[in-house]
């Protein structure tokens, strides 16, 4: 599994975040706190505080660098 850190802090960025990452078959889940939801979904997506950073566990790496470089407008430091 791996952890990335990234930023979903408007409508816009959170669907075309979800349309990208619809396209892999990978599991995803999306951290924030205490709770857990699946990144593919949007309406999870908008149950977190998305004004700041949320984790992004990435469950199968066998493809990550296709997925680094599809989610990289995401990604923050």
């Amino acid at each position: 599994m791996k952890t990335v850190k990234i930023s979903l802090n408007s409508i816009d960025k959170v669907k075309k975040f979800v349309n990208e990452i619809s396209k892999f078959d990978d599991e995803f889940d999306l951290v924030s706190g205490r709770y857990v939801i699946d990144a593919k979904s949007i309406m999870g997506i908008f149950s977190l505080d998305i004004s700041k950073p949320i984790d992004l566990n990435i469950h199968n790496v066998d493809n990550l660098d296709a997925i680094l470089e599809k989610l990289a407008p995401y990604i923050v430091e």
